[in-house]
Order: C-alpha cells, then sequence, then structure tokens
C-alpha cells in the first residue's frame, strides 16, 4: 500500500511550478499503478497553453473558476467546482484561470515527476524522474 499526504508532498520534489501552475505529483510512473495523479493549482489570471500529444488527462475543479478553451473548434468551457473535462483526443487547449483554481489531475501514461510544458505545450513522454 501507498500512503502519503499532499502537505508532505508539498515540502518535496513532487511540487512541480511553472509561472502560471503547480502541481504536486502525488502518483507517478515509479508506483506502477499504470497512471499518475496530481493536485495541480492554477494561478488566478494565467492563460496556458496545453497539447498533451503524449498524454490522455481527466481534469476535476476542486475549487476555484475558469475556463478550458478547445482550439480545433473555440468551444469554451466553464470550469468551477464539481466539473471534470476529460482530454480523450490529446485535445489542444487554452486553460484560462478567473480564480485561482485547485484541480485533480489524472495522467495515462503516468508523468515521471518533472515534466513541464515545452513550447508547443506538450509533456515529453520521459522526463526526470522524482523519487
Amino acid at each position: 500500500m501507498i500512503v502519503r499526504k499532499l502537505s508532505e508532498a508539498r515540502q518535496s520534489d513532487r511540487r512541480v511550478r511553472s509561472d502560471n501552475w503547480e502541481s504536486t505529483r502525488l502518483l507517478l510512473k515509479n508506483d506502477q499503478m499504470g497512471f499518475s495523479f496530481h493536485i495541480t493549482t492554477i494561478f488566478a489570471g494565467t492563460e496556458t497553453h496545453i497539447w498533451y500529444q503524449n498524454h490522455l488527462e481527466s481534469v476535476y475543479c476542486i475549487s476555484g473558476k475558469g475556463e478550458v478553451e478547445t482550439l480545433t473548434d473555440g468551444k469554451i468551457h466553464t470550469i468551477e467546482p464539481g466539473t471534470i473535462y476529460i482530454l480523450d483526443k490529446n485535445d489542444e487547449h487554452l486553460l484560462r484561470a478567473s480564480e485561482e483554481m485547485e484541480l485533480a489531475c489524472v495522467f495515462n501514461p503516468p508523468l515521471n515527476g518533472k515534466e513541464v510544458h515545452d513550447e508547443s505545450g506538450v509533456y515529453p513522454l520521459e522526463a526526470d524522474t522524482v523519487s
């Protein structure tokens, strides 16, 4: 059994930060569960271009407000507590936070732990591993 506390993980190398977000990666590839699980904070007033070409992701909003815009069709979806959005087609999108948002995120295949978006909004398939 694996047991971790978010408060402890936030004080470790499992916490990864960019200009627009920070993500605490609670479950990673080296845990051998077949997916990864993260609690991610999107900072208020930001817009993040994301295009997970190598991963599928499900995102559940715990708190805060924002929107996600899919770039293929320009559709905008409101994100608020209780909303889940699922990037089942490697959807290229813009994530905007009107308020700070706390999100629970699941990735398949799982992340190694140190991934950040490249210039195209992509996470690499393999990145540095977190212990």
